[in-house]
């Protein structure tokens, strides 16, 4: 029993936590800066004030992880993120297809929890922050309700991914909210006062079908008059969750101080359209639906927005602008949304794409005022216009990656975040873009040179390559009811003799066009080479297309197959890894309609989409290709690259080798502590973590199980069931061997076996 006497005041419990770096905000920015820094070997406090991480890709909000994919509805190839956020993806694709969200909140936690250098604060607000300069924060306090239990947490750096920066705002730290006008950053897309100058919160809710009547008598404070909302006749029973993002609210109001006033009112709209569909006799299929869930917190988009050494602007996506310290990438449309969100006549979003992918520099990540705060998440250093764009989750877990490894090298040298960009001569910046590459985050037009790999030493044999001659006409014969293309990596020089197979139900005309991106590393087929209008009888025939294009460098062509409802063109069987088709297609979910003409001068781009299918369709076209395309040889596992780009950039083994392998040997015997083996996860696939099920739980392009053997044909490493990108093994005492050989078992799909990097630590 415990019993104390009656006294004037008693304090709180207090813990005290030193760390090397704290972090504030548990949504996937956090968890992803978190654990990079943790696995490079810094000591973290990671404070999360809600019961679970994830922030708006939690079970609490329960919107989907996007970034530079896009639904597969823009042209960014290949564009997921990678590292720690391509990680959590993967094991949720494993483990929960399904898209059930509580799943993800476990996932996220057991990733935390299980990186021993992570201490996990859940419930617990920062409240305080002290400072020992006017320039430096010394210590954070918080409070957690659960325990009742104060916190003080010290360390030399400090990062804020609380989405609404409630460290930097204590701090002092210089901040925007708004828009900027036209005239600050030239930036021909800033909003006009009509349409406003912040995105609003979201709230969404399930349903779920309970097999008999249910009812629904609406709370009182329910919106009574539906037609308020000017969109409200796009509600129906098949949509939920974030498929009603559009559910928005608050962007006239303080999207800090008023979200209590911004979650009342959404939870006005969502039970009233709810009692729209349940009780106006307009939806009788909803007489067996039920609500299973309304969101008790809302999805926040915008609020503050600190200022780092560089704003983020409009013409660094749309421009795509390079920078000597990019760390991460974007490659979201610049996305805004009317300020009056649900209850405004305009469309709920407007969203204008680049032509690829953007780098987004290491000078947007701290803060211009405070030395030893780091940004990360929807708060970095961007203008109105480029956050939103950069605002997405997948795009700011990504860039809180980079944070975090700048930690572990700030904390190894004793540094400040701002000292890696001060002191050139030191080379701290391409220390960092080494440390993110070699974790596999793909940095736009870097590629890894790592002295320490000695792979980069070895003699490298592969029983066998996989030469590009053949998409065999096996799989579906589809009529070519919209554009389609194959996408072919093409060294430079001549493009092949291609051959194609067509059905015709008459006499009629195909025409062929060969296109290529006008930027390298692009994937618009914005420059078209040549085409060929060729008569086609009918009935089943092989059709030549003799192109005599000659290509300067290397990269990927389109060959464009243009609309003709009389034809169906025969597919493949065969998939590979680099190796994808694309059609000319609208996906309405992220405003593609084929084409992006933008009316106005708003500083966008006109171009056409081609994009991918989602498998089980999304079949490459079957093809002759004379020569055969060589650009999968071994030697491509250690070319600095872990994904395709302009090129596959993996060894792919002949589809018929029976025992895919490749053997590293050395001149003299090396001690091995360290194998890291990256494979082909699908980075075209978005891995959307909620609502969408997917058909699969892992790439087919990915290796499921693989050996190694020693120079004495032991076997010492075997993995099953592998799903992830990254494969680091290691061993508890050094191998010693002249060689190492990696015997790829079994795919997770039916592709040949690839393998896109290797690399080997002494």
């Amino acid at each position: 029993m415990i019993r104390e006497q009656a006294t004037d005041k008693r304090t709180l419990k207090t813990i005290r936590h030193d760390a090397d770096l704290i972090v504030v905000g548990g949504g996937l920015s956090g968890v992803c800066c978190a654990i990079t820094a943790a696995r490079a070997g810094i000591r973290v406090v990671l404070v999360q004030d809600r019961p679970v991480l994830g922030g708006n890709a939690s079970s609490e909000v329960r919107l989907w992880v996007l970034g530079a994919t896009s639904h597969m509805g823009n042209n960014n190839r290949w564009a997921r993120e990678g590292g720690v956020i391509d990680e959590l993806l993967l094991e949720n694709w494993y483990r929960n297809p399904e898209g059930n969200p509580l799943i993800f909140d476990t996932i996220l936690l057991e990733k935390v929890i299980g990186e021993s250098n992570i201490t996990l604060l859940l419930n617990t607000a920062v409240y305080e922050v002290e400072k020992s300069t006017p320039d430096t924060i010394s210590e954070l306090k918080a409070f957690c309700s659960q325990n009742s239990t104060l916190y003080e947490l010290v360390a030399p750096l400090f990062c804020d991914a609380s989405g609404d920066g409630i460290v930097g705002f204590q701090a002092g730290a210089a901040f925007r909210m708004g828009a900027e006008s036209e005239e600050e950053f030239g930036e021909k897309f800033a909003p006009s006062a009509e349409y406003g100058e912040l995105l609003g919160h979201s709230m969404y809710f399930y349903t779920k079908d309970t097999g008999r009547p249910v009812r629904f008598v609406p709370p009182s404070y329910a919106l009574d008059d539906i037609t308020k909302i000017p969109r409200y006749r796009r509600f129906n029973t098949q949509e939920y969750g974030c498929q009603l993002w559009w559910i928005e609210y608050g962007g006239r109001l303080d999207t800090v101080h008023d979200t209590e006033k911004i979650k009342w009112e959404l939870w006005k709209v969502v039970y009233g359209v709810w009692n729209y569909i349940k009780n106006s006799g307009q939806f009788p299929e909803a007489e067996t639906l039920t609500l299973e869930w309304v969101g008790h917190i809302p999805g926040k988009r915008e609020s503050r927005r600190f200022e780092g050494d560089y704003i983020l602007r409009q013409q660094d996506v749309v421009e795509q602008r390079e920078h000597v310290d990019a760390v991460a990438f974007g490659g979201w449309s610049i996305d805004l949304h009317p300020a009056d969100g649900v209850f405004s006549e305009k469309p709920g979003c407007n969203q204008w794409h680049s032509k690829g992918i953007y780098q987004i520099p290491y000078r947007s990540l701290y803060s211009r005022n405070i030395n030893n705060l780091f940004l990360a998440g929807r708060l970095i250093s961007a203008s109105h216009v480029a956050f939103g764009s950069s605002r997405v989750m997948g795009t700011s877990a990504y860039v809180a990656q980079a944070v975090g490894m700048a930690a572990a090298l700030c904390t190894r040298d004793g540094l400040k975040p701002r000292d890696l960009v001060d002191r050139p001569e030191r080379q701290y910046v391409a220390s960092l873009q080494k440390e993110l590459l070699k974790i596999g985050q793909y940095i736009p037009g870097l590629r890894l040179h790592d002295d320490q790999d000695l792979a980069q030493q070895a003699h490298l044999s592969a029983s066998s390559e996989f030469v590009l001659s053949s998409l065999p006409p096996d799989g579906p014969l589809v009529t070519l009811a919209q554009p389609s293309a194959q996408m072919l990596p093409i060294p430079a020089g001549p493009v092949p003799h291609l051959k194609a197979y067509v059905t015709a139900d008459q006499d009629t005309t195909l025409t062929v066009e060969l296109r290529r991106s006008s930027k390298p590393g692009n994937h618009t087929p914005d420059v078209t080479l040549q085409t060929l209008t060729i008569p086609v009888r009918k009935g089943k025939q092989e059709v030549d297309l003799p192109f005599n294009a000659t290509l300067d460098h290397a990269g990927y062509v389109f060959v464009c197959f243009l609309k003709n409802e009389h034809i169906r063109l025969q597919y493949s069987q065969l998939r590979a890894t680099g190796i994808v088709s694309v059609f000319n297609k609208s996906n309405p979910a992220v405003s593609n309609y084929g084409k992006q003409e933008p009316t106005d001068d708003i500083g966008v781009e006109t171009f056409e989409f081609w994009c991918p299918e989602r498998r089980p369709k999304g079949h490459n076209i079957a093809l002759q290709i004379e020569p055969g395309i060589r650009l999968f040889a071994a030697e491509n596992v250690r070319n600095g690259f872990q994904r395709p780009t302009n090129q596959p950039n993996a060894w792919v083994a002949a589809p018929t080798d029976p025992n895919p392998t490749l053997t590293m040997s050395w001149a003299d015997r090396k001690q091995i502590s360290r194998v890291e083996l990256f494979f082909d996860s699908d980075f075209d696939h978005p891995l959307e973590s909620v609502i969408m099920v997917h058909p699969e739980t892992a790439s087919p392009f990915c290796v499921q199980e693989y050996v190694l053997c020693n120079d004495r044909n032991e076997r010492i490493f075997h993995q099953t069931e592998n799903h992830q990108s990254r494969n680091v093994i290691r061993f508890e005492q050094p191998l010693d061997t002249s060689s190492l050989t990696i015997h790829l078992k079994a795919m997770n799909g039916n592709a040949p076996a690839a393998l896109l990097e290797v690399r080997v630590y002494a």
